[in-house]
């Protein structure tokens, strides 16, 4: 038996496993069984993309999928591409969003009835910005003037003098002789209204009285402004009081039937002193102071 030196040994080993390993190759079974059927040929340049080849290939990667999202971003900042959006303002405290740039609708204008000079509220003292007048305003025209609210009339200036009972047909004469009466004749004159009918002040006067008397039944007497005295009889109602002022056409009571009377009516007389049978003519008074409605 031959013993062959360590290092030819070694040599050996190391030349069988390298024609295994060509056989293993050929074979197809090897970690080197893809051979390069094409050789790649030389560049006059680097090869751009050697970077993914070698131990960098994963850091080159993130590197390019991260630059590609910074593009796309970009991009789509950019003002008239598909994806840019602008917000418009519609009403306050909300928006509306469009996918189209616009431009700002705001140009800087002012828009007046007639053209000045406009300074901008934050006090810039070197900028005044134009004024130009709309043109779809039309110009001030003067507002028509307002017609004048029609007059008023005038309150009714109260009248001096008044009849008793307006309109009221009288039925007995003053001066009518009677020997029912105590003087002779009737004293004043009778109007023939009904019950009820309101009997008014024929001048400005002072109540002197208000009462029952006696034939002539609820009386009123007036003194009237030039001194003489207005006398109502048969009255149904009272409705002044003694020392109450009055004036002509303001009520005084109610016509009726109290006292010695046939009937319901008003008994007028006009008398200068406050006494029976000092009396003139009340017709003929009343129309010279202007009462034409007897």
């Amino acid at each position: 038996m031959s013993f062959q030196p360590r290092s030819a040994a070694r040599s050996a080993a190391r030349s069988a496993v390298l024609r295994l390993t060509v056989l293993r190759t050929r074979l197809g079974h090897g970690r080197h069984a893809r051979p390069r059927l094409v050789r790649r040929p030389a560049l006059p340049w680097p090869d751009p993309y050697a970077v993914f080849r070698g131990p960098h290939r994963r850091k080159a990667v993130s590197a390019t999928v991260a630059g590609a999202a910074l593009l796309g971003v970009a991009v789509a900042a950019v003002p008239g591409s598909a994806v840019a959006q602008t917000v418009r303002p519609t009403t306050p405290g909300s928006s509306a969003f469009s996918t189209a740039h616009e431009a700002a609708p705001f140009d800087n204008s002012v828009q007046v009835t007639a053209a000045r000079p406009y300074r901008p509220a934050a006090g810039w003292k070197d900028l005044q910005l134009a004024v130009t007048v709309a043109g779809n305003l039309a110009p001030a025209t003067p507002a028509a003037p307002r017609p004048a609210p029609p007059a008023q009339p005038a309150a009714a200036t109260p009248p001096d003098w008044s009849a008793p009972v307006p309109g009221a047909r009288i039925s007995y004469l003053f001066g009518t002789p009677d020997t029912g009466y105590a003087a002779g004749y009737h004293t004043g004159v009778d109007f023939a209204v009904d019950a009820g009918t309101p009997v008014h002040a024929v001048g400005a006067a002072t109540v002197v009285s208000a009462a029952w008397d006696g034939a002539y039944g609820k009386e009123v007497v007036l003194r009237l402004a030039d001194g003489r005295f207005a006398q109502y009889a048969h009255l149904s109602r009272l409705d002044v009081a003694p020392g109450q002022r009055v004036g002509a056409g303001q009520l005084v009571g109610a016509s009726g039937s109290t006292g010695n009377s046939t009937g319901p009516h008003l008994h007028f007389e006009i008398r200068t002193v406050d006494t029976y049978g000092a009396v003139v003519d009340p017709v003929r008074y009343l129309t010279a102071h202007g009462v034409d409605d007897l």
